[in-house]
């Protein structure tokens, strides 16, 4: 008769015990279970983050209009004669600057002025009617001489940014696509082939200014605008000859890549 309490009481023992594993193996799935949710939303949190991260370090890469222009003005310089205003371009260390040939052509005096104020009368070292170009030596330079970093390649559709004097208006600057490439122009009896034809407005002063890709590389030298009048307005077809073709024409020794500040 001692042993039915205990014979009693023991299904009940067992019954706790199975129970308390079972709570004990619902506490560790729990976990896990919440483990990994939580470790999912934080990787799901943090792709996100990583693509908008990559997406802005490449938005920071890109140079704006602004940035590239303040590469380029630098190198810009005013072409004055005594019948005309034009511009060029600084395209070596010995300060050689490229212009447009109609600018300076005849001209019994050339004035040049560099981005830092400082004039110097200039002589023209070389020219080339084929291309409407001419390359000028001037007889002073600044402190700092900063030739243009000089390129090619584009394609229809690029971003470009004109520099130059238009309507007398010193380091202006207009931005456009290029329009076609291969195009011929007649320029007083003169056929220019393998022109740049871009839509950045240029006007009478553009002459001989850089078009400038959207890295800050000068591809083109502007010769042309071709107008619906005889008011000489722009009709939205800037033309350029490109940089390579200039060199080669000019005799120049400035190369494809070299640019910045020279002392």
């Amino acid at each position: 008769m001692t042993r039915s309490p205990v014979l009693a009481r023991r299904p009940l023992r067992l019954i706790a015990v199975a129970a308390a594993a079972m709570l004990a193996l619902a506490l560790v799935l729990g976990a896990a279970f919440m483990g990994a949710r939580l470790a999912t939303a934080e990787a799901d949190a943090a792709a996100p983050s990583a693509a908008a991260s990559a997406a802005a370090a490449e938005d920071a890469e890109e140079p704006t209009v602004a940035d590239v222009y303040a590469l380029v003005a630098p190198s810009v310089v005013v072409v004055e004669t005594g019948e005309s205003t034009g511009s060029g371009v600084v395209v070596n260390a010995d300060g050689s600057i490229m212009t447009a040939l109609h600018v300076v052509d005849g001209a019994s005096s050339i004035t040049v002025t560099f981005s830092d104020g400082t004039q110097a009368s200039a002589s023209v070292a070389s020219t080339d009617e084929s291309q409407d170009l001419a390359t000028l030596t001037p007889d002073a330079l600044p402190e700092v001489v900063v030739p243009a970093t000089l390129g090619g390649g584009l394609d229809v559709g690029d971003a470009v940014l004109a520099i130059g004097t238009p309507l007398g208006l010193a380091w202006s600057a207009s931005s456009g696509i290029v329009s076609g490439l291969d195009r011929t122009f007649d320029a007083d009896g003169t056929e220019l082939a393998g022109l740049i034809q871009f839509d950045a407005a240029v006007n009478p002063g553009s002459s001989g200014g850089p078009l400038v890709d959207s890295d800050g590389t000068v591809v083109g030298i502007v010769v042309a605008l071709l107008t619906t009048g005889d008011d000489d307005t722009f009709a939205g077809v800037g033309l350029a000859v490109p940089i390579q073709s200039a060199l080669a024409g000019s005799g120049e020794d400035g190369e494809p890549g070299d640019g910045g500040p020279q002392q």
